[in-house]
């Protein structure tokens, strides 16, 4: 047990020096326009006003001015760090490290560490900004593990042993909660839930309603508890349960900023209630005057410095009411399991922590929010997106190995998995069912067998053209005029693949598709579409050529083209997957990875197309599988 989280801090010590590594290797030998490709950097950047928020932060605004479709990494929360690009195009890093706050499309909001940073800022020439490493993170994770592995005789250390151990899971003894408005398996989790003492597994796959089961879940919980901490690994999915509960009325404080914020979820954030308390004008107004006292060069030095540290005094009492004000009326805390570390949340203790898609998090990351627990709740699907992790010897040693996935092999009775699926037609759902979830999913009646058209089948292979020799280092994704050349190529990072042949074939399926249904019904009933593929360059290039197809411009607001990862959680009437491998050798390369290709394949409800080359795809045996089982519903 004690083995098991030492062998995972080995492991998180290996990854945070390859990240390390590749950032100190990008940062002195990449070019700025090779990282502004791979995402990782805003360059040329104008800089625009700059304010104190209502936390009293120095922020700046700042908007990239060449709109590249280019898929950035920048969230709020990361590190970034300045810098200028001399006439000889060498870059001369800024010496402070600055902290993304909001971001969205082209523009950014960035806090700074001070007056002086925003100096150098406005004053620089060629200004760009890139991702720092967030050592922030790994440190918080690696401090959680150390102690989670020293503690003794406490609460922390019982969680510890019966999530690692054979110790005994116990529940309450309270007659069982009824939900009649759910279904068996999700009034089953839910009553499950309320009678955990210490830890439950809410297993949830595609489309069998998860979140609803863990609002529910946690509705019931605030009957009996004060204040509940809810957490999930990304912005994202904090907003998401955190925005289902205040549709129930529940007094939600949002800490931390939210990536993609709904105009609901902006204010329960904190520092939109922060900004709206009676006092705040107050403190406002003492903050002002303190920054005035600071620039002002008048009178006497001595006096001017009491009279700051007594408004500072009377700013630290107003602040302390207006969190103990906000606070206390929020029935639920939610913020990412990075984001319990956050000051505001120190020495502050919960009955109970839910964590929703658990799967993804790191198993360190989790211990972060349990520090401040008593019970634990987990939510997730371990059979669809793992981590990420970037070193691969950390992934061969099992760093991706959740804590949700360690619980369910230790305690199958602490486990409660939801069976009924809401989302896709009967035939799309059967072969992940089969793969993943050892036949034990049903499709609900109301979309067992709906579909779009009639005599169609819900799912179809199209087979992507044969490769040609002598493409694989072709590295211009940005020309078009190799669209009728088959074979995957390597994208211009370095990193990615993509194959313009099978964009074109893709794109012409789809097209194919919408005028058997009639645009016109598209548009009317908004049918809503995904186009997945595995590699960012193939998804670069899909969004390129859509948006340069006169085509597509009155469906685009219906189109949505991502990575795998960026459709985690989401769900189209139409679905369409550019596979992209396609060699002669039969390399699928991180296609291996399976709980990828759930997730790809479940996002759809009624229609799934698959463009992919079988004679590569198929020497790997899943794969095999999925084409065979395409071809018999084909021929039924």
């Amino acid at each position: 047990m004690i083995q098991d989280l030492a062998r995972q801090k080995e492991l998180l010590l290996k990854e945070y020096e390859f990240e390390k590594e590749q950032f100190q290797r990008q940062t002195q030998n990449m070019g700025v326009q090779k990282k502004v490709r791979r995402g990782m950097c805003w360059y040329p950047l104008s800089v625009g006003r700059s304010y104190y928020n209502s936390l009293d932060q120095l922020v700046v605004e700042l908007r990239r001015t060449t709109d590249l479709d280019v898929e950035h990494q920048f969230e709020p929360g990361k590190p970034v760090c300045f810098f200028q690009e001399d006439a000889s195009g060498m870059l001369s890093y800024m010496k402070f490290v600055a902290q993304v706050s909001f971001v969205e499309e082209n523009s950014m909001v960035v806090s700074l560490p001070s007056a002086q940073a925003l100096s150098q800022i406005t004053d620089a020439d060629r200004l760009g900004v890139q991702l720092y490493l967030d050592e922030y993170t790994y440190r918080l994770m690696f401090q959680a593990l150390d102690t989670v592995i020293s503690a003794k005789d406490n609460r922390l250390a019982q969680l510890r042993d019966i999530c690692h151990t054979s110790a005994p899971a116990s529940q309450f003894s309270f007659e069982p909660v009824r939900f009649p408005w759910l279904n068996p398996s999700q009034e089953k989790a839910a009553d499950m839930v309320l009678h955990a003492k210490d830890v439950a597994v809410v297993h949830g796959p595609p489309g069998t309603g998860k979140t609803t089961t863990l609002v529910e879940a946690i509705y019931e919980t605030l009957r009996r508890e004060v204040q509940v901490l809810v957490c999930a690994q990304s912005n994202m999915a904090v907003d998401w349960i955190s925005e289902k509960l205040s549709e129930r009325g529940v007094n939600i404080l949002r800490i931390g900023n939210p990536t993609r914020v709904t105009d609901r979820m902006l204010q329960d954030t904190y520092e939109r209630r922060f900004e709206r308390h009676p006092l705040y004008d107050q403190l406002w107004g003492i903050r002002r005057n303190i920054r005035q006292l600071y620039d002002s060069r008048e009178g006497n030095r001595e006096n001017r410095h009491q009279k700051i540290a007594r408004l500072k005094e009377r700013a630290t009492e107003l602040e302390y009411t207006i969190n103990e004000s906000l606070f206390t009326d929020a029935r639920v805390i939610a913020c990412t399991l990075t984001g319990s570390a956050h000051h505001l949340l120190q020495g502050r203790r919960f009955g109970t922590l839910f964590i929703d898609e658990a799967a993804q998090a790191l198993e360190a990351s989790c211990w972060i929010a349990i520090q401040k627990a008593d019970r634990v709740i987990l939510a997730g699907d371990h059979r669809q997106l793992p981590p990420t992790i970037k070193s691969p010897a950390a992934l061969s040693g099992g760093l991706d190995k959740t804590l949700m996935q360690t619980i369910c092999e230790n305690k199958p009775r602490c486990v409660s998995m939801l069976n009924v699926q809401y989302r896709m037609c009967d035939e799309i759902m059967q072969f992940p069912n089969r793969e993943f979830y050892d036949g034990q999913l049903h499709s609900d009646p109301s979309v067992k067998y709906r579909g779009i058209l009639d005599w169609d089948t819900a799912i179809e292979w199209i087979e992507s053209e044969e490769p040609l020799e002598s493409l694989e280092n072709l590295e211009n994704l940005d020309r078009l005029d190799h669209l009728e050349s088959p074979g995957e190529l390597l994208a211009s990072d370095g990193l990615s693949r993509t194959n313009p042949a099978e964009a074109r074939q893709a794109l012409q399926a789809l097209r194919n598709y919408i005028e058997r249904i009639g645009r016109d019904r598209i548009l009317h009933e908004r049918l809503d579409i995904g186009i997945i593929s595995p590699y960012k360059g193939q998804v670069q290039l899909l969004r390129r050529m859509l948006r340069r197809d006169s085509y597509w411009k009155p469906l685009r607001q219906l189109i949505s083209v991502n990575t795998v990862d960026g459709f985690q959680g989401q769900e189209r009437d139409i679905i369409l997957i550019s596979m992209v491998r396609n060699n002669e050798q039969g390399q699928v390369g991180f296609l291996s990875d399976l709980r990828r290709m759930n997730v790809a394949i479940t996002r759809a409800r009624m229609k799934l197309i698959i463009i992919g080359h079988s004679p590569t795809l198929c020497h790997h045996p899943f794969y095999k599988r999925l084409k065979h089982y395409i071809d018999n519903i084909t021929e039924y």
